[in-house]
């Protein structure tokens, strides 16, 4: 970045070639950093949001859990800023001068949680399946940096998707008819 600075006071016509081609480097160079912070953010999003779920199994579970206890989490993932919005809408009923106040953290939060809540009921949140044994061994066994996240196996849980987990499959149950 400094380089290009230094080349660029060099440069003695604002419209040379050499002037262009050290504007297109730069913004090269500037669009690549802004790709690289996005997928920062986006590892660090995925991170909290599976530490998040670690954090609520239990130490000692080894089995993995079923899909009703799955569903139970996310319902309980989803309530997880009702204790921050009561203490927004709170503040804000207090004085009339404090109507607007947190207004911005109230609708980050309101578009996320609708956002999320969206993702699950149609395509699916991007989550680590933990009834799989081996996909919850891989969560036990991770170290809880954003930089590793990258090396899970992340699968898109929807709703619909933990309902036909809950289901016996069909061969079973045609197996158990005929018997």
């Amino acid at each position: 970045q400094t380089n290009l600075r230094k080349e660029l006071e060099k440069c003695k016509h604002p419209n040379s070639r050499k002037t262009k081609a050290l504007g297109r480097k730069a913004r090269r160079q500037n669009n690549k950093h802004k790709v690289r912070l996005g997928h920062a953010i986006k590892s660090n999003i995925t991170g909290e949001k599976l530490s998040w779920f670690l954090g609520q199994l239990d130490e000692g579970r080894t089995e993995p859990v079923t899909p009703q206890e799955f569903q139970d989490l996310i319902a309980l993932y989803f309530t997880r800023f009702d204790e921050e919005l009561e203490q927004i809408n709170l503040k804000q009923s207090i004085g009339k001068h404090r109507a607007n106040q947190h207004a911005a953290r109230k609708d980050v939060i309101t578009i996320t949680l609708e956002k999320e809540q969206n993702e699950y009921r149609t395509g699916g949140l991007e989550l680590i399946n933990i009834c799989d044994p081996l996909k919850l061994k891989m969560l036990r066994d991770w170290d809880g940096s954003a930089l590793s996240v990258q090396h899970l196996k992340l699968d898109l849980i929807s709703h619909n998707m933990l309902e036909r987990l809950k289901e016996p499959p069909k061969e079973k149950q045609q197996n158990e008819m005929e018997t």
